[in-house]
């Protein structure tokens, strides 16, 4: 990997790595480059309008990539694989190959809507002491995840390759010659990637190749503008180009597990056979009503869709349109209902081949006719308690202990519509901001068996989200596409830990309810309420609603939300995308 002195992304660079096509962007207009102020999250964007396909993505770099796959007629799915493998470069603080991802797509030749289980596995060694210090007790979040003991086995190359080799139209060496090209010239580093390396700076120190790949030589992280080259991840995709098995079985996969066990200070225990192992789990979609809509996503092991589809539930018995995004009272609704949701979430909700999860149960109307019961009133809650979903499994119903694992936000999600009409809407992640900091390769290793609950039990009771060898650690990711008169009618899913969910659920509500259209609802400011405190997002109008939320009692915090949403409406022939300000994505569509 090689720093090279800062330089402007000529036409003729961009031309060579996307095709220097003229297509819509973010701002509605024609382009063959790559507008710097779009690359700040700083403008003010306008809806995308398109009719043949669309591609909304974090980075403009992967949106490109994943233009030039449409244009050489390729599809979703082969779009999908150069928008991550690009992602994976130049935004790797937040997904990429040594991760996991959740893929929702819906299969126009088919007509049918599936899911795939991209998520990563903790190791077939792992034990319920696993994040345990030598007092049995958790120990601190940044000491398990730092290092090779929070790495789980990597899904993500798996699910590209797996889904392409099923589904794509194109050859798996052009869907990664992107990527390829793009690491071997380098790009700019963003404002966004430099403060988020200078935030970290601490922490990426620890590993000599994670140092030399994110600090200059003098030791200073990255500046903006600064141009990255990734000769390594460049390699490895050559390697992988040619067989998937050079990646889980062969010396990528003993540069994984060396990396991981040899780690100074926090060795891990991933392993060959973990690799060998792993395998992609196609699922059914979890999907509840809202109003005349299907809102499917992913189930267990992800939250995301049960959760986004009880808060929507609860709120289908308010008027939600009616009352509208300016009344606290619609804030009030919305966070309550987020809450009671959440309560459910941390007791019941797991990796359902491990533990039985009451999915109808918890998505039941009956039931959440109940839950809706409890915020009649026109006060805060002041306890919001898991209910008790009826479990429809052989199995008997457990009774669980609250979950008590921490996520924290980073991630990325990209929503694709081909000219077939195909759609993908993915999220995908290492984690935590740079996940485990170990690098290996070109690209860096999850740290997602920290989402895992550290504690195994509690007042006597085990938690569902346990770790256990081979098992999958529960997920906030809510890739989501709305189905409409049994077809699709809307992509979307965002970053953001935890608080994807809420984000997810807000975006829907400004759409569906308030007529907001796509750029619209994303732009809205973020009110997100997980365990009780109302997240506020700072310097928006939302700011506005403290004094009335805290006088309904809320607890309130005034704080950044940086979210991640990028999603795509699929209404009468016509496409309509959106790119979230508050991160550096591009729409692209023709």
């Amino acid at each position: 990997m090689k720093k090279l002195p800062s330089l402007s992304l000529s036409a003729l660079l961009l031309s060579l790595a996307f095709g220097g096509t003229a297509n819509a962007t973010s701002e509605g207009q024609a382009t063959d480059a790559i507008a710097p102020e779009l690359a700040t999250g700083s403008v003010m964007r306008k809806s995308v309008k398109g009719e043949q396909w669309m591609v909304a993505s974090a980075n403009p770099h992967a949106s490109k990539a994943g233009e030039q796959m449409l244009l050489a007629g390729g599809n979703a799915i082969d779009a999908m694989v150069a928008v991550q493998t690009v992602l994976g470069l130049v935004e790797p603080q937040s997904s990429g190959i040594g991760g996991g991802a959740l893929l929702v797509f819906w299969d126009e030749q088919k007509q049918a809507l599936t899911t795939y289980d991209g998520r990563e596995t903790a190791p077939l060694d792992a034990t319920p002491s696993l994040f345990l210090d030598d007092n049995g007790q958790p120990l601190k979040f940044y000491d398990a995840v730092v290092g090779g003991l929070s790495v789980g086995t990597p899904g993500t190359m798996r699910l590209m390759h797996d889904t392409h080799a099923k589904l794509g139209n194109l050859s798996w060496r052009k869907v990664l010659a992107p990527a390829i090209a793009l690491a071997e010239s380098g790009f700019e580093v963003s404002p966004r990637l430099a403060a988020l390396i200078e935030g970290d700076a601490d922490r990426l120190r620890r590993y000599p190749s994670t140092y030399r790949y994110f600090f200059d030589d003098t030791g200073n992280p990255l500046n903006v503008g600064d141009r990255l080259v990734n000769q390594e991840y460049a390699n490895t995709l050559k390697l992988v180009a040619e067989d998937i098995d050079n990646f889980y079985e062969g010396d990528i996969a003993d540069d994984i597990v060396a990396t991981v066990q040899n780690a100074a200070g926090n060795p891990g225990i991933l392993s060959k056979k973990d690799l060998a192992n792993y395998r992609v789990i196609e699922r059914n979609p979890v999907c509840a009503p809202y109003h005349q809509y299907k809102i499917c996503g992913m189930g267990p092991p992800t939250s995301g869709g049960i959760t986004v589809g009880q808060i929507l539930g609860i709120l289908s018995n308010y008027p939600m349109k009616t009352l509208g995004k300016d009344n606290p009272e619609s804030w009030r609704l919305i966070g309550d209902a987020s809450r009671l949701a959440f309560a459910d979430r941390g007791r019941y909700i797991a990796d359902s081949d491990f533990v039985p999860v009451p999915t109808e149960g918890l998505l039941s109307p009956e039931y959440l006719k109940t839950r809706a019961d409890l915020i009649s009133g026109d006060a805060a809650l002041d306890n919001a308690a898991p209910g008790k979903p009826v479990f429809t499994h052989a199995r008997v119903a457990p009774e669980w202990a609250d979950d008590q694992s921490i996520e924290l936000p980073s991630t990325s999600h990209f929503s694709i519509v081909d000219k077939e009409g195909n759609v993908v809407s993915i999220t995908t992640t290492i984690e935590n901001g740079f996940g485990s900091r170990l690098m290996t390769r070109g690209f860096l290793l999850n740290n997602e068996l920290t989402d895992f609950s550290f504690a195994t039990h509690k007042d006597g009771m085990l938690i569902a989200n346990r770790v256990e060898p081979g098992k999958r650690p529960r997920s906030s990711m809510a890739p989501t596409i709305v189905m409409r008169d049994g077809k699709p009618y809307m992509a979307v899913g965002s970053p953001g830990g935890s608080r994807i969910i809420g984000y997810v659920a807000k975006t829907l509500v400004a759409h569906l309810d308030w007529g907001l259209d796509v750029q619209s609802a994303i732009d809205l400011p973020h009110l997100v309420n997980r365990f009780g405190t109302y997240d506020v997002e700072a310097g928006t109008d939302a700011e506005s609603f403290k004094p009335a939320l805290e006088e309904m009692g809320f607890e309130v915090n005034i704080r950044d939300l940086t979210s991640g949403i990028h999603g795509i409406v699929i209404d009468s022939g016509t496409l309509e995308g959106g790119a979230d300000p508050r991160r550096e994505g591009l729409v692209t569509a023709q």
